[in-house]
């Protein structure tokens, strides 16, 4: 790959599940290595429209779509609806979770998606209604990990990369980073509590993990996790994960957008160690962003050997090797 198309495999941009013939048109020009399918639209997601999207790949691109149940699903109108996360911990043995992740994944896979932000990793006894509230699977972080390791291998086997998240710990944040700053508790506090699912992370098997816009004293300072290298040394050499790590929404969650425009945003979370930047808005940018990254490693801003080693993963995860 030239230097443009190995970063444009690392930018998953937002794209409009409306209007499946953008979405082709997207990635045919900019040869992006992901998009995310938000939002409560399915025509992308219906009568084999990806398989156009991905004729017009070079590279086969990540579907990703944030599939967690309950208040937050993609499918749930064209396959049903399955319970949130804190239903399931309550109602369900994890055995029964990883034949829902299965037959959930399975649905997803058939539709053309490929990846799934879910499960929800975070620990929180927050209301049902609060952020993270019912999209965790409890406020016992070993029932957490219980949990989301069953969801996720069920996902995993039914065609599906499960995403972990929001790195590192969400659950015990002080609001929501869709508004505005977010600040968890100390580093060691969340060591005794929100880390602990991600405790012998190879155990999970083949996984990615998303990195939140979280500020956590003691580790990132006043900057959000997904912009801070010291989140990224954390998870890489405290919990040694060895696979694709991605960011939480660059484009249209306050907490960045209050202090980036979008394309320093992705470069700051690129030069802190992400290996890929989502953006849910933004789509009509793309150009922009690769230009501004094209620029950096042009500059010596963002280094060659970084981005390959992105590369390296990112296309690992999809079942390729670096051309």
């Amino acid at each position: 790959m030239n230097p443009r198309a190995r970063l444009a495999q690392l930018v998953v941009p937002g794209v409009d599940a409306g209007d499946p013939r953008a979405v082709e048109d997207l990635v045919r020009t900019y040869q992006v290595g992901g998009i995310f399918v938000g939002g409560n639209k399915t025509t992308l997601l219906q009568n084999g429209a990806l398989n156009t999207v991905q004729n017009a790949a070079a590279i086969p691109v990540s579907v990703a779509v944030d599939e967690e149940g309950g208040r937050v699903q993609r499918i749930d109108d064209l396959d049903g609806s399955i319970p949130s996360a804190r239903q399931l911990a309550s109602s369900k043995s994890p055995e029964e979770v990883r034949a829902l992740g299965v037959q959930r994944g399975k649905q997803l896979r058939a539709r053309g998606v490929t990846v799934d932000y879910a499960p929800d990793a975070d620990v929180s006894d927050e209301p049902d209604d609060a952020v993270i509230g019912d999209r965790s699977y409890s406020s016992d972080p070993e029932k957490v990990r219980q949990y989301a390791m069953a969801f996720a291998d069920g996902l995993r086997a039914g065609g599906v990369l499960p995403v972990l998240k929001h790195f590192p710990g969400h659950g015990h944040g002080s609001g929501d980073s869709h508004r505005g700053t977010v600040v968890t508790p100390p580093l060691d506090q969340l060591r005794q509590v929100d880390l602990v699912p991600y405790r012998d992370i190879a155990a999970y098997g083949p996984v990615a993990v998303m990195v939140g816009h979280l500020e956590v004293p003691g580790l990132t300072g006043d900057e959000p996790a997904s912009i801070s290298p010291a989140a990224y040394r954390l998870l890489r050499t405290d919990y040694r994960f060895t696979g694709p790590v991605i960011t939480d929404d660059l484009g249209g969650m306050k907490a960045i957008t209050d202090r980036y425009q979008l394309p320093d945003a992705v470069l700051k979370a690129l030069q802190a160690g992400a290996d890929q930047a989502l953006f849910s808005s933004g789509h009509n940018d793309v150009g922009a962003v690769l230009d501004r990254l094209q620029a950096a490693v042009g500059a010596g801003e963002l280094p060659a050997d970084q981005v390959k080693a992105s590369d390296e993963r990112v296309l690992a995860a999809k079942g390729f090797c670096t051309p």
